[in-house]
């Protein structure tokens, strides 16, 4: 039996998958580890609680599978973007992990645009200067940190130092490369002209592959700390999206996919490059060999709802404890009580900033319209419904560069809540559809994988036969024009606050 695992070494914790070549899950392991947010807007992690996560969870795959070593044909991996891993001399890493959802980088990002101009920075690498990217980060460092920045011999994104420590070689795929600010997205190479003008040392980046290469074989400790077979194959993997969006088989163009993980994410795929001419939408290399995708991303969808959990959930969690019952389920039913839109409460999902559309790090999380009429139930359903307004922001972007939308696929934490799942056919006004796998971004890498080591000769070949629509869900007419009503007031809450959202940051930071 030939098997492939994929990791996803995300936000909240690693997820590992074992399937079968027919793409049926075996097993799966999820192991969490620390996020850390030393000062406002900062986000870190420490790389080794990845790496300790990482080998415990393949070690738990191994143990529940029960399959042979040598029937693993390769493992690959998933990763959350952007975020900046430094490495000395020796290969050590010399500081934490700065996160993708980090935005302490408005100065950078400003002195970037400022220095490069903001039409050239688009044509050099299909993107403006953006707080969650990588570049910002690296000067962010080499600002503020310059006795650690002149140690810097490597920069690594989070899942390609995992990939490096299971194979002892430095590398990063395409799609990941595409998400620092430093590549040209349609040369499909590092910008030399922007790290000129920028002063970047291109010795520190490393170099290209494409996601289906083959990076390497894992070392012999690996081997024995996970009980994997010497010489198991380890392909380069993507990021986070473009496995997600290979798990849900978004690889032709007129599929998108709307994500509800910890940030939020619409991903359309494109044949050619094309540029929304604010940049309020990112183009980026998908994992797929020669095609593209635009994308819009909130920073703060599932992260606002575990923030509630975390702070005012007490009691569903305690519920949790005693009797199984998941705090988040808990809540759905207090919020299935509320009626649509909320009873006037609406919910501006910024807590760490916002990209698309807005673009701004100061930006803060609001609940608007607050009456004696709301309890928890309204706030929990106001979350709700604010994210998805949130991903309407980027559907209505994408809708508006002439993007084919034949169908929308809804992937991550969102897909698991039928609560959650009209409220994004209603506030689109299109009919969703969920598939057969709701792995997420573990079971691309794992398809990534399939492709890398030959198990399946192609992508479409891979996806056509393994995902499979579930199940449909229409708009209700009703709920529709009652959020489109509400979307209004959501969309002009932002303009009439960014001048406060940068007052109150300035009096915090």
């Amino acid at each position: 039996m030939s098997c492939l695992i994929g990791l996803d070494i995300g936000t909240t914790g690693v997820k590992a998958i074992m399937i079968n070549r027919d793409g049926k899950v075996l097993v799966t392991d999820f192991q969490e580890y620390p996020l850390y947010f030393p000062k406002p807007g900062w986000a870190e992690q420490n790389p080794e609680d990845w790496w300790n996560a990482t080998i415990k969870s393949i070690k738990n795959l191994m143990g529940k599978a029960r399959v042979k070593p040598d029937s693993i044909k390769g493992l690959s991996f998933s990763g959350q973007m952007h975020g900046l891993v430094c490495l000395d001399k020796n290969y050590k890493v010399i500081r934490p992990a700065i996160l993708w959802c980090d935005v302490r980088t408005t100065l950078q990002c400003k002195k970037i645009t400022e220095i490069v101009g903001k039409e050239k920075l688009l044509k050099l690498v299909s993107n403006p200067a953006l707080e969650g990217f990588t570049l910002p980060k690296l000067i962010w460092v080499r600002d503020n940190e310059p006795q650690n920045y002149k140690k810097i011999k490597k920069i690594l994104l989070p899942k390609d130092y995992i990939r490096f420590k299971m194979t002892g070689k430095i590398g990063i795929d395409i799609s990941d490369a595409a998400g620092t600010l430093m590549l040209n997205v349609v040369k499909r190479k590092w910008s030399d002209e922007l790290l000129k003008i920028l002063k970047i040392n291109k010795g520190i980046l490393p170099d290209v592959y494409e996601s289906v290469d083959i990076a390497g074989e894992i070392t012999d400790e690996v081997a024995k700390l996970t009980g994997l077979a010497k010489g198991t194959k380890i392909v380069f993997g993507g990021a986070d999206n473009t496995c997600s969006a290979v798990g849900n088989g978004i690889i032709k163009v007129g599929l998108v996919s709307s994500s509800i993980g910890s940030s939020g994410v619409v991903l359309a795929p494109a044949e050619k490059v094309k540029l929304e001419k604010e940049g309020r939408i990112h183009t980026f290399n998908h994992s797929v060999p020669n095609l593209w995708y635009f994308m819009g991303v909130m920073l703060s969808a599932g992260i606002s709802y575990r923030w509630f959990r975390d702070t005012f959930g007490e009691i569903e969690k305690e519920i949790e404890k005693k009797k199984g019952i998941d705090a988040y389920n808990s809540l759905n039913k207090l919020a299935e009580k509320v009626p649509v839109g909320s009873e006037g409460l609406i919910f501006l999902p910024y807590l760490n900033g916002e990209r698309t559309p807005h673009q701004d790090g100061y930006a803060k999380g609001v609940f608007f319209g607050i009456t004696p009429r709301h309890t928890k139930g309204h706030f929990v359903r106001a979350i709700l419904e604010g994210v998805v307004y949130g991903l309407r922001d980027s559907l209505e972007i994408i809708k508006g560069m002439n993007v084919p939308i034949k169908q929308i696929r809804l992937t991550g934490g969102g897909t698991k809540g039928s609560l959650w799942r009209q409220i994004q056919a209603d506030i689109f006004n299109h009919p969703v559809v969920t598939i057969n796998v709701d792995e997420g971004p573990a079971f691309g890498a794992a398809i990534i994988a399939g492709v890398g080591v030959g198990v399946y000769k192609s992508f479409s070949e891979a996806t056509d036969n393994i995902i499979k629509v579930s199940a449909q869900i229409n708009p209700i007419k009703k709920n529709v024009k009652i959020y489109n009503e509400f979307y209004q007031i959501y969309k002009s809450l932002y303009p009439k606050l960014k001048t406060s959202f940068y007052e109150v940051s300035s009096l915090i930071v």
